[in-house]
């Protein structure tokens, strides 16, 4: 059986993104701040991915470990707008971005580190507040909008995307744009429009949301709701495999087959553990509106961040990163990890950039997503503006308006230590 279909345009835009994740949420606002036309497109029926529709509602450490905040930007915009309506807090320590010098003094003397600069959430009322940045900016969002289809045409050996096709309760829609951003989470843009990517598997973790009889005490003892609720898993394996059952093959998120897998398996896992336990004093509050994967495609990016590029200085820098496990980890991210050469008006952030192996999570997680998306949609804006491809354009033009949005750039190497900690703290 064969289909044929016409279609037409039925919007144009500046720049369309793809996935109402925290990245996409970034590019999209970046972009629209820039005086550009934006579509963003969600498939789901709330923005914000994995901090909200999936359940990972912790913005993970954007500090050193020693007091020095190093991820700024969008990313410190998004958390206060996080906690602005809903529970949450960074720690009082913190002073405009660092502990003071004497109370990490008082630290260093009782033997204690110093906390990190982190806060849980509310996801409910987080997707809220983006979805209310999106229409204050002027964002053009289109919820319920799978994405099935890119059109793309090749002069000269480059390529261009023209525009996607998008199922939605209508039926389906083609929607044109001068630039894009992947921003799916699963490379799914760059997918079906034939740019090179990897994939990697997906241990077994998936983690509702639950409320008790003594969690309802404690919130109630504490006056802070938050406390109302805790994790309760299905699958419990750690970012680094620890309780994968043995013999259970990895998820591959970009397969229907697994994704169905990993759902059933995981939702019967949790429903055995909920059996017998006494039905009156506790409650599933949700479950997670998407798979829990936190690494699934990615682009092959014109260079591919590892972990050995610790303490490494890049001169396309867009962002300086914290590794939000081990402290004192620095990184810093590339223009190249978001684009390939050849592909000109396609970019990608978040989940997707170009990471290898623990380069790769240390990326992943929100703070990064969210400052990689802000570069991405700035990328965009800026390729428009130069007439150039995204890999080509004026990389110091790029930083120093990265720079006046408060995005720090390149780490101080006086925060480089001599020897570094090497034990994980696994907060995710």
């Amino acid at each position: 059986m064969r289909f044929t279909e016409e279609m037409t345009e039925r919007a144009h835009y500046d720049v369309l993104v793809a996935g109402g994740g925290l990245a996409g949420v970034a590019a999209a606002v970046a972009a629209a701040r820039a005086g550009k036309r934006v579509l963003l497109l969600e498939k789901s029926q709330k923005l914000g991915g994995l901090a909200t529709l999936g359940l990972i509602n912790l913005f993970v450490p954007m500090c050193n470990g020693r007091g020095k905040q190093i991820i700024f930007g969008m990313a410190e915009e998004f958390l206060r707008l996080s906690i602005r309506n809903g529970y949450g807090g960074v720690p009082e320590d913190f002073v405009s971005g660092r502990i003071p010098e004497e109370k990490l003094a008082s630290y260093r003397a009782e033997g204690k580190l110093p906390p990190r600069y982190m806060t849980r959430f509310s996801p409910e009322i987080f997707a809220l507040e983006l979805t209310g940045l999106c229409a204050e900016v002027g964002v053009d969002l289109r919820f319920d909008a799978l994405l099935t289809r890119a059109a793309v045409e090749e002069t000269g050996g480059r390529k261009r995307v023209l525009g996607v096709v998008i199922e939605e309760k209508s039926g389906p829609a083609y929607y044109g744009a001068d630039m894009f951003v992947d921003a799916t989470g699963d490379g799914d843009l760059m997918a079906r429009a034939g740019l090179p990517t990897a994939v990697r598997g997906n241990f077994h973790t998936y983690m509702g949301l639950r409320i008790t009889l003594e969690s309802c005490a404690l919130a109630a003892r504490t006056g802070n709701i938050g406390a109302a609720t805790g994790y309760f898993a299905g699958g419990d394996a750690t970012l680094y495999g620890e309780k994968h059952p043995e013999g259970l093959p990895l998820y591959d998120g970009t397969d229907s087959d697994e994704v169905n897998r990993y759902l059933l398996q995981n939702q019967l896992e949790l429903l055995k553990k909920l059996q017998g336990q006494d039905r009156l004093s506790r409650d599933m509050v949700t479950l997670p509106g998407m798979c829990q994967f936190r690494t699934t495609r990615r682009i092959e990016g014109d260079y591919v961040l590892q972990e050995s590029d610790a303490y490494r200085h890049f001169d396309d820098s867009i962002a300086a990163i914290c590794d939000f496990d081990r402290r004192d980890y620095l990184f810093e991210v590339p223009r190249r990890a978001l684009v390939r050469s050849g592909w000109d008006n396609l970019v990608t952030a978040g989940r997707s950039a170009a990471g290898e192996g623990y380069a790769w999570d240390v990326l992943r997680v929100i703070p990064p997503a969210i400052v990689t998306g802000q570069a991405a949609g700035l990328l965009c804006c800026q390729a428009l503006d130069e007439s150039r491809a995204v890999y080509s354009t004026d990389i110091r033009a790029l930083q120093a308006e990265l720079a006046r949005q408060n995005v720090l750039l390149h780490f101080d190497d006086a925060d480089v230590p001599a020897q570094s900690a090497q034990t994980h703290e696994h907060n995710d």
